[in-house]
C-alpha cells in the first residue's frame, strides 16, 4: 500500500489527526479557501443523499411537506424574537452591501430559518381548519460562532432538515415530540448503525426561544459528545413575536403552537469517528453509496474467464449498490486497501481458482472475515452477512457508549473521570449560574441532556451545595 492512500496515524494514538486524514484520503470532503466551509465530495454527499431520502420519505407519511425560504432574513425581522435573536447574535453572518451599493437594512444569511417562515405563517393561518401546518426544508444555514472547524462535525455552514410545525393545541404539539425523536433514532439505528442518549436539554442548553430541547447525544472516541438530532418545543413564544393566532372552533382568538426539529451533516462525521479504523472508513451497509466491490484476480489465458463470472455476480446481486473493479492499473492488492479505506462493506474476490471451484471468497469490512461462499448460495448468504453486518455494529456503538458513562458522586470523581473522555452522570441542581460555573472550573465541561426515564438519587448538587433536581450526562463537546 502507497504512503498516500493509508492511514498515517493509529486512531487510538492521535484521534484528531486519523479523522482528518480519514476525511482526505477517503474523497469525502475538501477545505474550501472560506474558512470553516467545506466541500463535500461526491462520496459523501451520496451518504447524506441516502440519509436525506430515508428521513423524507417517514416524514411524508406523518404529513409533512416540503417548502423552500428565502437564505437571507432582514434584520427587523429577524429581531422580532428576542430571546431567539440574543441567542444567534454570535453566530449570525450579515450582507451590507451588494456590488458598489450598500444597502438600506442588513440581511442575515439564515442561522436557522424560524423568523422568515414565521413571517409568512403568520399571513397563511387564520382559522382551525388551516391546523396543523407541517412544512419542512432541506438547506443549508450559516453559523459563524467559532474558531477552529473541523470537517462535518463542526463547520460554518452545513446542510440539515428544518421541521416547522404549528398546532391549535399544546397536547397536539407535544405529542409529535415521540414522533419526530423515534424517527430520528430509527434511522440513526437502521442506517447509521449509532446509538445515542436521549434526553431534555438544560434551561442554558436549550434552543434560543424555545420552551424546551430534546437532543440525541454521541460520544466519539476522542471522549466529546456531539449533539445529533434535536425536537424544540416553541410552546407559543414565536406565535406572539410573529403574531401566529387562528380562530379557534369556538369562533375565538388564540395563539399557535409551534415545534422545530432537525438532523444535520454533523451525523456524518459521528458515523465516521465512531465506526472508523486504522485501516479507514468502516461504514454501515444500508448508508453505503457502494455496499459491495468485487475485485477479479487477472491473470493472462484466464482473464476473460474471470471477469466473465465477475460480471455474472454483478447481475446477481444488482439489486445491491455494487461495483466491479476491473481496473488493470491497479494490483488486487492495492485495490483491497483502496476499498478498505473507502469502508465498503462487503469485497468480493474472485480468481481463476475460484471461477473452478464455483466459489468466491467474501470478506467483512468491520471484522475482516474472510469467508468462502458457494457461487450458488451466494446471494442469500451476502443478504445475511449485510443485515448482521449492520446490527453487530449498532450493538457495538451502543456497548461504546454504555461502557464510557460513569456515575459520579463527588467533584474529584467528576474530574478525574472528566479527563479520562467519560461521559459523567451527575446530580445537578439545574441553575444556569452554577452550569457556568462547572464549566469555568471542569476545563469546557457542559452539560449534554437530562434523561426521562430518572434513578432514584438523594443529595445535592455536584458542584453547589443546592439540592439537586435531578440526574444530569455532562461531557465536553465540540
Amino acid at each position: 500500500m502507497t504512503k498516500e492512500l493509508g492511514i498515517g496515524v493509529k486512531k487510538e494514538e492521535n484521534f484528531s489527526e486519523w479523522y482528518t486524514q480519514v476525511i482526505q484520503k477517503a474523497e469525502l470532503a475538501d477545505y474550501s479557501l472560506v474558512s470553516g466551509c467545506m466541500i463535500f465530495r461526491p462520496y459523501s454527499y451520496a451518504m447524506w443523499e441516502i440519509l436525506q431520502k430515508a428521513v423524507d420519505e417517514r416524514l411524508k407519511k406523518m404529513g409533512v411537506q416540503n417548502a423552500y425560504f428565502p437564505l437571507f432574513i432582514p434584520e427587523n425581522l429577524f429581531k422580532k424574537e428576542q430571546e431567539h435573536v440574543e441567542g444567534f447574535s454570535p453566530e449570525v453572518a450579515w450582507v451590507t452591501q451588494a456590488g458598489e451599493k450598500e444597502l438600506d437594512e442588513r440581511l442575515a444569511v439564515r442561522p436557522t430559518s424560524e423568523t422568515i417562515m414565521y413571517e409568512s405563517y403568520s399571513k397563511w393561518i387564520r382559522s382551525w381548519r388551516d391546523l396543523p401546518l407541517k412544512i419542512n426544508q432541506w438547506n443549508n444555514v450559516v453559523r459563524w460562532e467559532f474558531k477552529h472547524p473541523v470537517a462535518l462535525l463542526r463547520t460554518r455552514e452545513f446542510l440539515w432538515n428544518e421541521g416547522h410545525t404549528v398546532y391549535a393545541t399544546r397536547e397536539e404539539a407535544e405529542k409529535e415530540r415521540e414522533l419526530i425523536i423515534g424517527m430520528y433514532r430509527d434511522i440513526l439505528k437502521e442506517y447509521m448503525a449509532l446509538h445515542g442518549l436521549i434526553g431534555k436539554k438544560t434551561e442554558k442548553e436549550k434552543f434560543a426561544g424555545a420552551v424546551y430541547t430534546v437532543s440525541i447525544e454521541f460520544l466519539l472516541p476522542n471522549g466529546r459528545v456531539v449533539q445529533g438530532p434535536d425536537f424544540h418545543f416553541d410552546g407559543q413564544n414565536f406565535a406572539k413575536a410573529f403574531d401566529i393566532k387562528f380562530l379557534n372552533k369556538d369562533g375565538k382568538m388564540e395563539y399557535a403552537w409551534q415545534n422545530t426539529w432537525a438532523i444535520t451533516t454533523r451525523m456524518l462525521g459521528v458515523m465516521i469517528a465512531v465506526h472508523g479504523d486504522d485501516k479507514g472508513l468502516v461504514l454501515p451497509p444500508k448508508i453505503a453509496p457502494i455496499q459491495i466491490v468485487v475485485v477479479p484476480i487477472l491473470y493472462e489465458g484466464t482473464k476473460e474467464k474471470v471477469l466473465e463470472k465477475a460480471n455474472e455476480i454483478k447481475e446477481l446481486l444488482s439489486e445491491y449498490r455494487i461495483k466491479l473493479d476491473d481496473r488493470e492499473e491497479h494490483t488486487p492488492g492495492w485495490k483491497f486497501n483502496e476499498w478498505e479505506l473507502k469502508g465498503v462493506p462487503i469485497r468480493i474476490e474472485i480468481g481463476p481458482k475460484d471461477v473452478e471451484q464455483n466459489e468466491v471468497v467474501v470478506v467483512r469490512r468491520d471484522t475482516l472475515e474472510k469467508m468462502k461462499i458457494g457461487f450458488d448460495v451466494l446471494k442469500e448468504k451476502i443478504s445475511e452477512i449485510l443485515e448482521k453486518m449492520q446490527n453487530d455494529m449498532y450493538e457495538k456503538s451502543k456497548k461504546f457508549i454504555e461502557e464510557n458513562i460513569v456515575e459520579v458522586k463527588s467533584w474529584d470523581e467528576f474530574i478525574k473521570y472528566a479527563k479520562e473522555g467519560k461521559i459523567l452522570f451527575a446530580p445537578f441542581c439545574g441553575v444556569p449560574e452554577c452550569e457556568e460555573e462547572i464549566k469555568e472550573k471542569s476545563g469546557g465541561i457542559t452539560t449534554r441532556c437530562i434523561p426521562f426515564k430518572q434513578p432514584k438519587f438523594e443529595g445535592n448538587c455536584i458542584n453547589c451545595n443546592r439540592k439537586a433536581k435531578f440526574m444530569c450526562y455532562f461531557a465536553k463537546t465540540y
